[in-house]
C-alpha cells in the first residue's frame, strides 16, 4: 500500500532513503519525523540526540542497514506531489478549512509546492464533480482503506523553502547526559530502597503501639505513591530555544505585508474594587504596545461584573494608549506596562542614545501620573453607589446597574473606530465585553466568561491564536508573542501544538518567598519534565492557544498516525472499514462528528453514503456551536480571518447575540468546546481534554520572563488561593473527567502524562495522611510509645539509605533544573502548611458539594497592597484555615516539653528513645515555621481569636500532661500490694 517515492527530509530537502528491506528510513519511531541519514548524523555529531518534533531520544541503532536512493530535484518533487492520488483521498479532508482564506495561505508560506497544492485543492472544490471523485477513488481503492504511512504526514505541511538548519524556528536542548543519567539512576535506587523499607516496616510491627504503627505505615505508603506520581513525569526534562530572527526573516520580508498570524488577547476581570482598574489598565497597555504588527493584535477585556468603573477606566486607558504605544515602540521600552516601567530602579539611560529620550520620558511620566489621578478619581467615585444607579455621560442609565440581570454589552474603543495614536499610526483593537446575565441561568464564572470571549472574538476578528491573561498579569517581554509563534507557526513543530504555556513570574514578593508564592519548583522543574512527554499542563494564564484546538478538533496528523489496529480514539475519526451503525461515530465521542465538520456543507453531494454519514449537517453544527451562522462559518476557517465584505455593524449585532445567556443551551460549549465546565480550576480540565484528543503543548521559557503578575503574599490570602486550586482538583476527581479513567480507551494520553494529571487531582487527599503523620510525634512523646521498633543493623542501613536517596534525588534535581536549595525548602515547607490546612478543607468541601450539593462561593483574591514595601506580608486575617496548623504546632511543642520532662524523670536510659521522637516532632515544627512566623505578624498584630484558640488548646493539653504526671515516678502496683501484705497492721 505504501508509495515507492521516498519522503523528503525536512532539513535538507533530499529523500530520506530506504533500508535494505525496502522500508523507509525512520529516525524517530514516536512521531516519524522525516530526516535523512546525513542530517541525523550531523545532529548526533553536534550532541543533539532528541527528536526535534516530539522530544523523544533517537534509537542508537537507527543507522543500521540504510541505503539511500538517488535524490530528485525540488521541481520534480513538487510535480509528483501535485499529481499524487492522495490529494483526492485523505489529504483532501481539509479543503474547506481554507475555503475563504486560500489566498492567505499562499501569501503566508510563499512556497511553490504549497501554492500548487492549494491551487489543486481550489480546482477540485470549484468543479464539484461527483463522477470525477468516484473515478479517483476507484483508481486505487486500496489506498483509501490503507493507513497512510507516518512518513507522508509531513507532506500536509508546507516544506521548507530554504535548505539547512536556518529554517528551524526552535530546537530542543536536551539535559546533558551526565546529569540526567545519574538522576534517573538515583530515582531507580530510591524506588528499590522504598520497596525494601516497606518490606521491613510491614514485617516488623510494634505490638505495644499497634495502632500508631499501622497508622504510620498507611501514611508512608500513601506518601510513596504520591512521590511516584510526582517524580516519574520528570523522567525526561528538556529545554527549548527559539529563533525570533528567523521567524521575522520568514514571515516579515521587506516591502511585503507581514504574514505573522493574528492573535486575540483575552483579559478577564470581575470586581474592580478587588482588582484595581489601574492594574488592569497596565495589563491592557502592555498588550497594545507589543512588538507585533498592530493589525494582528486585538485585545478583548471581559468585565464579568458589568461595572461602570471598569468601562470608564477602559475609556481612559484607550485615550492614554494613544501616547504610550508610540513612545514604547520608538524607544523599545521594557516592560511596556507604565506602572512597572517607571518603578524600575535601573539606569534608564542605558542603551538609549536618542537626545530626545530624556525629555519625552519626563513628559510621558508626567502624563502617566495625571492618568493615575484620573483613574484614582474614578475608583473613589465608585466607592458609593447612587440610589438611582449609575448614569453614563449621555444621561442614560448604565445597563449593568443590576450585576445579575443585565443585557450583553460590547464597545470597540480602538481599531474599528479609526482612533489612531498621536503620531497618526494605527492602534491595535481594544474591545470591552460584558456578557448577558439573567436570573435562572448558570453562567459558569470565569470559564463561561472565557467562552463568551471566544465567540465574540471569532465574530469580530477571528484570529487563529488566542492568548489569555489574568487582569494582573502584564506583558513583561514585548516579544513574547513572537516566542510563541516560533512554535505555533513552525510547519513541523506547530501542527500538533494546541497551546504554548509560559511560566508564571511575580512581582512584589519578599526575597525569602516565605509562602512559596513564586512556585519555582513547579514552573522550573515539573513543567520542564512534562515538556519532554506530551507538554505542560495549562495553568490558567500566560497561554497562547490554537483556536481550532479550543473548538474540539483533533490535531490534523493524529488520526492518520494511529496504527491500523487502533480501533478507539479519544476524540477523532480514523478512516477504516465502514461501520455497521453510523450512529456509533457520535456515541463514543461527540468530537468525532466535529472532526468531519471541516467539510463544506455544499459539497455533500460529492460523497457516497458512508462519507456523507461522516459529514456534519447544519442542524448538527447548531447543536454543537450554537445558533449563529456567522460564528459557525468562522469555525471552518483554520487560519482565521473575517470576510472583507461583512458590514462591521452587522458583526457587532451578531457578537451581542453570541454572548447572550441562553446561547450555550443545548450546545457543546463547556462540555467539549472551549473552556470546560465542572470545576473552578477550569484550566486543568481544559488542558487535559486537549491532551486526551492527541494534542501536545509546548513550554516556553525565554530569558526575559514573558509575563509577570502579582501574588497574594500574606498568609490568609495565600491559603485561600491554595484552597481554591485544591477544591478544583477534588471536583475533577469526583467528575467524569477524572484522569484515572477518562480517555483510557483512546490511547492518546501518554502514560507519564496521565500520571502527571492524576497527581494534579489526588494531591489534596494527601492532607489526610499528612495531618495524621504530623500528629504522631506529639502522641508518641505524650504516651512514651513509638512507631518504630528497636532498630537492627539492617534496619538502620535501610533508614540511612532512604534518607540519603531522598537527599541525592533533590540535589541532582537541583543540578539539572538550576533551582536553588532555598526554593526547594520553601516548597517543602508550604507543601506541609497547605496540606494540613487548605488541602484538608478542600477535601471536605468537595465531598459536601458532591453529597449535599453545598456549593462554595469563589472569592476573588485581592490585588491591592499596603503602601509600605511588603506591608501586606504582615497582615493576618482570621480564617478557619489557620486552626489545623495552629493545633499541630501547639500539640508538638507540648509533646516536646512533655518528652524532655519524662526523660529527666526516668534517667539516662530514656534519652536514646527520646532522640527519635524529638527529631520527628522537630521535623513537623520546622516545616510549620513559616506559618508560625506569619501567624505572629509584625508588632504583636496577631488576632485575638488566634490567641484565645491557642490558650484553649494549650490548656487542654496541659491537663492531659498533668494526667500523665511525668515528674512522678511510675509505681509498680504489683509490688505495692505485696508490700502491703507483709505489713502487720
Amino acid at each position: 500500500m505504501m508509495e515507492s517515492r521516498s519522503p523528503i527530509c525536512n532539513t535538507c530537502g533530499e529523500e530520506i532513503g530506504v533500508k535494505s528491506n525496502g522500508e523507509f528510513f525512520v529516525a524517530c519511531h514516536e512521531c516519524s519525523f522525516p530526516i535523512c541519514k546525513a542530517c541525523l548524523e550531523y545532529e548526533f555529531k553536534e550532541g543533539r540526540r532528541i527528536c526535534l518534533r516530539c522530544g523523544n531520544p533517537y534509537d542508537e541503532n537507527v543507522f543500521d542497514d540504510v541505503e539511500t536512493k538517488t535524490s530528485k530535484t525540488q521541481s520534480t518533487i513538487a510535480t509528483h506531489i501535485n499529481n499524487t492520488p492522495q490529494d483526492s483521498g485523505i489529504h483532501a479532508r481539509h479543503i474547506s478549512t481554507v475555503s475563504t482564506i486560500d489566498s492567505d495561505l499562499n501569501d503566508e508560506y510563499g512556497n511553490p509546492i504549497w501554492k500548487n497544492r492549494v491551487e489543486s485543492w481550489k480546482d477540485k472544490k470549484d468543479k464539484k464533480s461527483k463522477k470525477k471523485k468516484k473515478d479517483a477513488k476507484t483508481t486505487k481503492p486500496e489506498e483509501h482503506d490503507a493507513q497512510v504511512p507516518p512518513q507522508q504526514h509531513m507532506e500536509d505541511m508546507p516544506p521548507n523553502t530554504e535548505a539547512g538548519a536556518t529554517d528551524v524556528l526552535s530546537v530542543v536542548i536536551p539535559i546533558p547526559r551526565t546529569k540526567i543519567t545519574s538522576y534517573r539512576i538515583v530515582i531507580i535506587m530510591r524506588l528499590i530502597i522504598l520497596a525494601l523499607f516497606f518490606n521491613y516496616r510491614i514485617t516488623h510491627p510494634v505490638d505495644s503501639a499497634y495502632g500508631l504503627w499501622l497508622t504510620s505505615v498507611i501514611c508512608e505508603i500513601w506518601f510513596a505513591i504520591s512521590w511516584v506520581l510526582d517524580q516519574f513525569p520528570k523522567w525526561s526534562p528538556i529545554n527549548r530555544e527559539t529563533y525570533i530572527d528567523r521567524l521575522s526573516s520568514r514571515f516579515e520580508r521587506d516591502g511585503e505585508q507581514s504574514q505573522l498570524a493574528a492573535v486575540d488577547f483575552f483579559v478577564s476581570t470581575v470586581d474592580p474594587l478587588k482588582e484595581p482598574p489601574l492594574i488592569t489598565a497596565n495589563t491592557v497597555l502592555s498588550i497594545l504596545a507589543l512588538d507585533y504588527p498592530v493589525d494582528k493584535v486585538s485585545c478583548y477585556v471581559s468585565d464579568d461584573g458589568a461595572a461602570m468603573l471598569s468601562f470608564e477606566s477602559l475609556v481612559e486607558t484607550a485615550d492614554f494608549a494613544r501616547k504610550w504605544v508610540p513612545f514604547c515602540k520608538k524607544y523599545s521600552i521594557e516592560p511596556r506596562a507604565p506602572e512597572f516601567y517607571f518603578s524600575l530602579k535601573i539606569d534608564y539611560l542605558r542603551d538609549k542614545v536618542q537626545p530626545s529620550f530624556v525629555k519625552e520620558r519626563r513628559a510621558m511620566k508626567r502624563d502617566y501620573e495625571e492618568f493615575k489621578i484620573r483613574m484614582n478619581a474614578l475608583v473613589a467615585k465608585a466607592q458609593k453607589t447612587p440610589e438611582e444607579g449609575w448614569t453614563m455621560q449621555d444621561g442614560t442609565s448604565w445597563p449593568g446597574n443590576n450585576t445579575r440581570d443585565h443585557p450583553g454589552m460590547i464597545q470597540v474603543f480602538l481599531g474599528y473606530s479609526g482612533a489612531r495614536d498621536i503620531e497618526g499610526n494605527e492602534l491595535p483593537r481594544l474591545v470591552y465585553v460584558s456578557r448577558e446575565k439573567r436570573p435562572g441561568y448558570q453562567h459558569h464564572k470565569k470559564a463561561g466568561a472565557e467562552n463568551a470571549l471566544v465567540r465574540v472574538s471569532a465574530v469580530l476578528t477571528n484570529a487563529p491564536f488566542i492568548l489569555n491573561l489574568d487582569c494582573d498579569h502584564y506583558v513583561n517581554n514585548s516579544k513574547a508573542v513572537r516566542e510563541a509563534m516560533c512554535f505555533l507557526m513552525d510547519p513541523v513543530v506547530g501542527q500538533d501544538v494546541c497551546f504554548v504555556q509560559f511560566p508564571q513570574r511575580f512581582d512584589g514578593i519578599d526575597k525569602s518567598d516565605r509562602y512559596a508564592n513564586r512556585n519555582i519548583v513547579f514552573f522550573d522543574v515539573n513543567m520542564r519534565g512534562l515538556d519532554g512527554i506530551q507538554g505542560p499542563v495549562y495553568v490558567g494564564t500566560g497561554t497562547v492557544f490554537r483556536r481550532q484546538a479550543l473548538y474540539g478538533y483533533s490535531p490534523p496528523s493524529k488520526p492518520r498516525m494511529l496504527p491500523q489496529s487502533s480501533s478507539s480514539s479519544c476524540c477523532c475519526l480514523t478512516k477504516k472499514k465502514q461501520p455497521q451503525d453510523p450512529s456509533e461515530l457520535y456515541k463514543d465521542a461527540k468530537r468525532e462528528e466535529l472532526d468531519a465538520a471541516i467539510f463544506n456543507l455544499g459539497d455533500l453531494d460529492n460523497y457516497d453514503e458512508y462519507e456523507r454519514s461522516m459529514l456534519i449537517s447544519q442542524t448538527s453544527f447548531e447543536k454543537t456551536f450554537g445558533l449563529s451562522a456567522v460564528f459557525i462559518e468562522s469555525t471552518l476557517m483554520e487560519n482565521g480571518g473575517v470576510p472583507d465584505s461583512v458590514n462591521p455593524s452587522t458583526l457587532i449585532k451578531e457578537a451581542i447575540h453570541v454572548i447572550s445567556c441562553g446561547y450555550e443551551e443545548k450546545s457543546e460549549w463547556g462540555k467539549e468546546i472551549g473552556w470546560i465546565y465542572g470545576s473552578i480550576t477550569e484550566d486543568i480540565l481544559t488542558g487535559f481534554k486537549m491532551h486526551c484528543r492527541g494534542w501536545r503543548s509546548i513550554y516556553c521559557m525565554p530569558l526575559r520572563p514573558a509575563f509577570k503578575g502579582s501574588a497574594p503574599i500574606n498568609l490568609s490570602d495565600r491559603l485561600h488561593q491554595v484552597l481554591r486550586w485544591a477544591l478544583g482538583s477534588v471536583e475533577i476527581f469526583l467528575s467524569r473527567h477524572c484522569p484515572l479513567w477518562y480517555g483510557c480507551s483512546g490511547g492518546r494520553l501518554k502514560l507519564l502524562q496521565r500520571l502527571a494529571y492524576i497527581n494534579t487531582i489526588v494531591y489534596p487527599f494527601t492532607s489526610l495522611p499528612l495531618v495524621a503523620y504530623c500528629t504522631l510525634p506529639a502522641i508518641c512523646l505524650l504516651t512514651g510509645k513509638f512507631i518504630i521498633p528497636t532498630l537492627s543493623n539492617l534496619a538502620s542501613m535501610l533508614f540511612l539509605g532512604l534518607f540519603i536517596s531522598i537527599i541525592l534525588t533533590s540535589v541532582l534535581e537541583l543540578r539539572w533544573s538550576g533551582v536553588s536549595i532555598e526554593d526547594l525548602w520553601r516548597n517543602e515547607q508550604f507543601w506541609v502548611i497547605g496540606g494540613v490546612s487548605a488541602h484538608l478543607f478542600a477535601v471536605f468541601q468537595g465531598f459536601l458539594k458532591m453529597l449535599a450539593g453545598l456549593d462554595t462561593n469563589f472569592t476573588v483574591t485581592s490585588k491591592t497592597a499596603d503602601d509600605q514595601e511588603f506591608g501586606e506580608l504582615y497582615i493576618v486575617k482570621w480564617t478557619t484555615l489557620l486552626i489545623p496548623p495552629t493545633s499541630l504546632l501547639i500539640i508538638n511543642l507540648v509533646g516536646v516539653v512533655a518528652g524532655f520532662s519524662d526523660a529527666l524523670n526516668k534517667g539516662y536510659e530514656a534519652w536514646g528513645p527520646l532522640f527519635g521522637k524529638v527529631f520527628f516532632a522537630f521535623w513537623v515544627i520546622l516545616h510549620l515555621y513559616p506559618f508560625l512566623k506569619g501567624l505572629m505578624g509584625r508588632q504583636n498584630r496577631t488576632p485575638t481569636i488566634v490567641i484565645l484558640w491557642s490558650i484553649l488548646l494549650a490548656s487542654v493539653f496541659s491537663l492531659v500532661w498533668v494526667r500523665i504526671n511525668p515528674f512522678v515516678s511510675k509505681t509498680d502496683t504489683t509490688s505495692l500490694s505485696l508490700n502491703c501484705l507483709l505489713i502487720d497492721c
